[in-house]
């Protein structure tokens, strides 16, 4: 039986005018609004990404055409210009936030940019916004130590516990990138969900802990958002880990290996 595609989007700042560092993703203002339009134009139901795992876990099935919105790191552009966008659509959002990049204590995670505070974030979270953690400081995890990837993803939960006052289970791997063991650790931590790049369509028969998306980017065009909003332009999880994505990960391991790091900044994007 085939797998119907449910186009998970993932953004990360959405701006006029960004720093440069993370200017290649970042979407205006005006194209988010027009890819909202998008959405409701062509017919899909935006549904929380609670929902998605729900169905994935065997729980409640999902509307007829599907889609969830999730945002990566914690720019303060959320509260600003996207959460007043989806409230007035009534439409749900997952926010991964980098706990180490939220205000006074963003120095070291990134470069200098505008990012929420705490205070938004606990904000947000009572408005209905699901906060997922995003680690402590966006390192990749699959060529980190193992005891510091734990860390990275165990002590974000916990800040996040202990800031919102209650349970956080949704996860998103640092620029997509994850591997057997790192799932594996995610799991132990007490995590439920945790949401990749992969470039794909999720489904329901996708992976809890490897939750396809598609990254929209500054250069994501009306006809290629379009595509995706039809469900076509790429693939449907679940689908096996491409050889060049095995390849690229070992590049990356090998440089770590030997004290050079692929440098994070500004983000890879995984290969196709």
């Amino acid at each position: 039986m085939p797998c119907h595609p449910v186009p998970v989007f993932v953004y990360h700042s959405v701006c006029a005018d960004p720093p440069s560092w993370i200017a290649p993703f970042t979407v205006r203002p005006g194209d988010f609004a027009d890819q909202l339009r998008l959405l409701a134009d062509a017919g899909l139901t935006v549904v929380p990404l609670r929902s998605l795992v729900s169905a994935l876990r065997g729980g409640p099935p999902l509307p007829p055409r599907p889609a969830v919105l999730t945002f990566d790191d914690g720019f303060a552009d959320f509260r600003s210009v996207v959460a007043p966008l989806l409230d007035a659509r009534g439409l749900p959002a997952t926010l991964y936030v980098v706990t180490d990049a939220l205000g006074a204590a963003r120095a070291g995670a990134f470069p200098p940019a505008a990012m929420l505070t705490w205070r938004d974030v606990a904000e947000l979270d009572a408005a209905g916004v699901e906060i997922g953690g995003h680690t402590r400081t966006h390192p990749q995890l699959d060529v980190l130590p193992r005891h510091r990837a734990r860390a990275e993803i165990e002590q974000c939960k916990a800040r996040l516990q202990d800031e919102l006052g209650h349970d956080v289970d949704a996860f998103a791997y640092p620029h997509g990138y994850s591997s057997r063991p790192v799932r594996d650790l995610v799991r132990e931590a007490g995590w439920t969900s945790a949401t990749a790049v992969r470039h794909g369509f999720s489904s329901v028969a996708d992976e809890p802990l490897r939750i396809a998306r598609l990254m929209v980017r500054a250069d994501t065009g009306p006809e290629r958002f379009r595509s995706w909003a039809r469900g076509a332009g790429a693939p449907v999880a679940p689908f096996p880990e491409r050889p060049r994505t095995r390849a690229w990960r070992a590049y990356r391991r090998l440089r770590a290996g030997v004290g050079r790091p692929y440098p994070a900044l500004p983000r890879p994007a995984a290969p196709p």
